[in-house]
This record gives structure tokens, C-alpha cells and sequence, in this order.
């Protein structure tokens, strides 16, 4: 049999991971700024790594900040529409949702809108009370969704059926947002179509039960 790994000693093992860590130069566990304070401790090499070091923290530190710029359902008024919405940052997608507070399928909207700002807070997502931005507007157009980059319309959603239905989920909206390239969904297909294949499995399931009653019936007959 071959020999039974002996337990490693604690301290040994801090020993090895402090020996580990003391191989790492001691730039790359050093914030923006503690890099900018410390330059002056470092020779001509490690001045070179260091600003190499420094454009990737920078560079990760900026796309990190561009993610997390959103990150919320945001209420706007009719008047902020312009400045918010058609004329919004270049190559930000926004989401907006005309909504009425009495329409169930408004709210329902909002709660999903919500969890998705959330999860693609580099997203624009916005929500106005209807009545704000368009004057008689009627309630069969509602919910109304409308997806805007470079203050162009990408995608709209108008009324219940084409937002997806009373029973809406949370990952049919993010599938529809994803369509009209609004976010880069990890989902791979349609949640909708599943739905749709599952109800057809449950016909034909039917459909065969029903005839082998049949069959055992004209069987008892016979």
C-alpha cells in the first residue's frame, strides 16, 4: 500500500504561503494610489513593470467604472426625457418604460426592470409615468418599452402581448432586451419556447393516454 499522506504542520504551511506572497512584487497588491505614493521606493526595473502595472489597474479600474455607472430602475419626468433618454451618453443603451401605476402588467414590468438594472448595471434603465411624456395615451398600448443607443430606437414593446404577457418572467423580458442587442444575455435560448415545448409534451402526453384508454376501452368491449 502505498505510504499515508502525513497532515501538514500549520505552521509550516503559513511559512510556504508567506514564502509564496514574497515572490510577488509588492506593486501588484498596491491600489492606484498607494502605486502613485510609492514610486519613489522603486529602481529603474520595477519603475518600468510599475507603469505597465499601473495602465492595467487603470485600464480594469475604468472598465469596472463603466459597468457599475447604472445599476437601478431610475424615475424620470416628460421633461427629462430628452436629456436622459434621446440624448444619453454615446453607446449607452437605455431602457425605458412608459407606465401606469393602476395597470398590474406596469408594475409587474417595473419589478422585473429592476432586478435586470441589477444584474447589467452598465445599462440604462428608466421608467415615466406615461402621462408625463405622452398626453392621452391609452392603457391598451401599455406597458410600453422602448430601447434607445445614440439617441436611435432599437427595439419597442407595445401593449401586454408584445411585452410578453400578463404572466411575464423575469427571463422572457431579459431574452427580449437581449434580441434587439440592449444586453448580452448568458441565457441560450428563448425561456418562452421552453415553455411552449413543455405545453406541447403535456398535449401529446395527453394524446397518447387518451387513445391507449381508448384502445383498452374497444379491448373490453371486444
Amino acid at each position: 500500500l502505498p505510504p499515508k499522506d502525513e497532515p501538514k504542520d500549520e505552521t509550516e504551511e503559513m511559512v510556504l504561503r508567506l514564502q509564496k506572497e514574497a515572490e510577488v512584487k509588492p506593486y501588484e497588491r498596491m491600489t492606484l494610489k498607494e502605486l502613485n505614493e510609492a514610486e519613489d521606493d522603486f529602481d529603474e526595473d520595477d519603475m518600468k513593470a510599475l507603469e505597465m502595472y499601473r495602465q492595467q489597474r487603470l485600464q480594469e479600474w475604468k472598465i469596472l467604472q463603466k459597468r457599475q455607472k447604472y445599476g437601478d430602475l431610475r424615475e424620470i419626468s416628460g421633461e427629462q426625457y430628452v436629456k436622459e433618454v434621446t440624448n444619453a451618453q454615446k453607446d449607452v443603451w437605455v431602457v425605458i418604460h412608459l407606465y401606469r401605476s393602476s395597470i398590474p402588467m406596469c408594475l409587474l414590468v417595473n419589478q422585473h426592470l429592476s432586478l435586470l438594472a441589477r444584474k447589467f448595471p452598465e445599462i440604462k434603465f428608466i421608467k415615466a409615468i406615461v402621462n408625463s411624456c405622452i398626453q392621452n395615451y391609452h392603457d391598451r398600448c401599455l406597458p410600453t418599452i422602448f430601447v434607445y443607443r445614440n439617441g436611435q430606437i432599437k427595439g419597442r414593446f407595445i401593449g401586454v402581448t408584445e411585452c410578453g404577457g400578463t404572466n411575464l418572467k423575469l427571463e422572457e423580458l431579459e431574452w427580449k432586451l437581449a434580441q434587439v442587442g440592449a444586453i448580452e444575455t448568458d441565457l441560450e435560448e428563448s425561456p418562452k419556447q421552453n415553455i411552449t415545448d413543455m405545453m406541447m409534451s403535456s398535449v401529446r402526453s395527453v394524446g397518447i393516454t387518451m387513445s391507449l384508454g381508448d384502445v383498452d376501452q374497444y379491448r373490453s368491449v371486444a
